[in-house]
């Protein structure tokens, strides 16, 4: 039997997260979306390409909560996207709403799921659907390292003419500009990049890593990025589907580990059948610390915004 995987906001990130997972062949798909006619749409429209791909899987999609339940997995995208005139605090408020719908519904169906959330500002609204589930940490996952990563990775291939598959890395601390990608960690076949580049061009590369997102919505003028965020939420529903057990840098609570409590904050994890497996806390330079802290900092500042948490 298949595993069920409810994707929840059939928008550009959800619709193609079903797109990639449909592709891949090891799971049936539910799309959810408040819009009607919407998720029948892509839902068929990907069951379609199903026989060109040979892939097998079922793929829904549905208005109706109840079609999501006994979900193994379910990957969250619905909320707002930023508009003119709309502060950071207005989409905080209006996200974690949607959040505080979603997953009251979700946990309800499918109370031995696990949880990926993609919603913006992700760190905090994994916060929220955590203390709405009522979840272990170990269910509840927020995708944002995968993607940081993998944009550093493809801008370290660009700069040395590499293949990204022979580029590793990893980046700590919150989802946004305050992110903490890590130079001597980040290598080319195991050849830090401290080795390769000088210190000008790696600052010039983490700095267009921290602006990734933004970058891409600037040349798009309307919209923002959605394929390489959906490959990003993808491997980590397959790496928790197929039990891989992939060490990847995602959001999740810490009890203490890195000297943070409390805190959803970006750091490597394993992910396997169970969700969060295993926390690989390793030793950081004082400098590593600091901005590693300042960016937890810059989440909890958000989260205390929320009143209700």
């Amino acid at each position: 039997m298949k595993a069920k995987i409810s994707i929840i906001g059939a928008g550009n990130v959800g619709a193609t997260t079903a797109q990639l997972i449909a592709y891949a062949g090891f799971a049936d798909v539910v799309l959810f979306d408040i819009t009607e006619g919407m998720p029948q749409g892509k839902a068929l429209d990907i069951a379609e390409a199903c026989p060109l791909w040979n892939s097998s899987v079922s793929v829904i999609g549905t208005n109706t909560y109840a079609d999501t339940t006994h979900s193994d997995v379910v990957v969250i995208t619905a909320g707002f996207p930023r508009k003119p005139g709309m502060s950071r605090d207005d989409l905080l408020h209006a996200n974690a709403d949607v959040i505080k719908k979603v997953t009251t519904e979700t946990s309800r169906l499918s109370p031995d799921s696990v949880i990926i959330v993609v919603t913006n500002p992700m760190d905090i609204m994994a916060q929220i659907a955590w203390k709405i589930s009522g979840f272990s940490t170990k269910k509840v996952i927020g995708m944002g390292g995968v993607l940081d990563s993998s944009r550093l990775r493809t801008f370290i291939s660009m700069e040395l003419g590499v293949s990204p598959e022979d580029v590793e890395a990893i980046v700590l601390g919150g989802h946004g500009d305050q992110m903490v990608p890590l130079p001597r960690f980040t290598t080319v076949k195991g050849i830090p990049i401290t080795e390769l580049l000088d210190k000008d061009r790696i600052d010039a590369i983490m700095h267009r890593t921290k602006n990734g997102g933004a970058e891409i919505v600037g040349l798009l003028k309307t919209g923002s990025a959605y394929y390489a965020p959906a490959a990003a939420s993808c491997q980590m529903v397959k790496s928790i589907v197929l039990d891989e057990r992939r060490t990847l840098p995602c959001s999740v609570y810490l009890n203490g580990e890195f000297g943070i409590n409390n805190l959803f904050v970006g750091v490597p994890v394993t992910l396997g059948k169970n969700g969060v497996e295993k926390i690989l806390e390793f030793g950081l330079t004082d400098d590593e610390k600091t901005l590693f802290h300042n960016s937890a900092s810059a989440v909890k500042k958000l989260i205390e915004k929320i009143a209700e948490l």
